[in-house]
């Protein structure tokens, strides 16, 4: 049991993460006993147009504690961590944030530091948008594959377009990375780790629970707009809807798709924990009361 009497009401608090934990309920708990404002560290939730796909927090919890950094941006506009960082900074030096997410390179930028690159040109993104994935990944060096999630393309095409633009390899330039803007001995970190089964369940849940908060209509409304390269629409499930909502697959077979793809990216956001969060405390699910 997580036991809030022990978390520093003066300290930032930070919360990761995988999908479907509670993170949200999280926060706004804490937010309620001890006061703070809730900020969004999620790559997708920063978005317009998918709300309940991304599931971000609703009405009711909105009215409860200040929200930052969710639906404020426009579907198709681009953000990097870099982008990120610069939007949550004044949120350090104000009323205590809660960070809360489950984009662990947002969390490791925060806390680590991030190097300087400079933004990728529109040519070369869009070159890299129509390469296969295994193409980026043999054409990037050795010490970048071995340090990379090779199974995330935005991870790999990052990479990629690091290396097309600069002439330098992604790992050259993190090597010089900056001081961190929140040490982790300055705040609050909490991992969550949930039981690999417990979490599959509540996964399964939630689709239904999204379908019955209007995910479909949600794809309804961003038809029109539909582009599968906008950046918005790597949000799990976007593509599945669009499909569903236009009858090229059954709702079983759009069920049953998101259900694998957040399943896998959980597993990601485990493994992202153990290895690159191991100063942070663990928590562990569902034995947390109230998240």
């Amino acid at each position: 049991m997580l036991d809030l009497d022990k978390i520093d009401p003066e300290k930032p608090v930070l919360i990761f993460g995988p999908t479907a934990t509670g993170k949200s309920g999280l926060a706004l708990e804490i937010a309620r006993a001890q006061g703070g404002v809730i900020v969004n560290a999620d790559a997708l939730q920063v978005y317009q147009g998918w709300p309940i796909l991304t599931a971000q927090p609703p009405a009711a919890d909105l009215a409860q504690a200040e929200h930052h950094l969710y639906s404020h941006l426009a579907y198709e506009a681009p953000y990097s961590v870099g982008d990120w960082l610069r939007d949550v900074t004044p949120f350090l030096t104000g009323p205590r944030p809660i960070i809360v997410g489950g984009t662990g390179l947002y969390f490791t930028a925060l806390t680590e530091g991030l190097a300087q690159i400079p933004p990728t040109p529109t040519d070369v993104r869009a070159r890299a948008d129509a390469i296969p994935l295994p193409d980026l990944i043999a054409a990037l060096d050795a010490t970048t594959t071995a340090n990379i999630d090779l199974n995330n393309r935005a991870r790999v095409q990052r990479a990629w377009e690091v290396q097309e633009s600069t002439g330098r390899n992604i790992t050259d330039w993190q090597a010089a990375t900056p001081p961190p803007l929140l040490p982790l001995e300055a705040c609050t970190p909490l991992a969550l780790m949930p039981d690999p089964e417990w979490l599959n369940a509540r996964i399964a849940q939630r689709f239904d629970m999204m379908m019955d908060a209007g995910a479909l209509a949600e794809a309804a409304a961003m038809a029109p707009n539909w582009q599968p390269t906008a950046p918005s629409s790597k949000a799990i499930g976007a593509a599945e809807m669009i499909q569903l909502l236009n009858g090229d697959i059954t709702a079983d077979s759009a069920k049953n798709a998101i259900i694998i793809a957040t399943r896998q990216y959980a597993k990601r956001q485990r493994t992202w924990v153990r290895s690159r969060m191991k100063r942070w405390q663990n928590i562990a699910l569902p034995d947390v009361g109230g998240c």
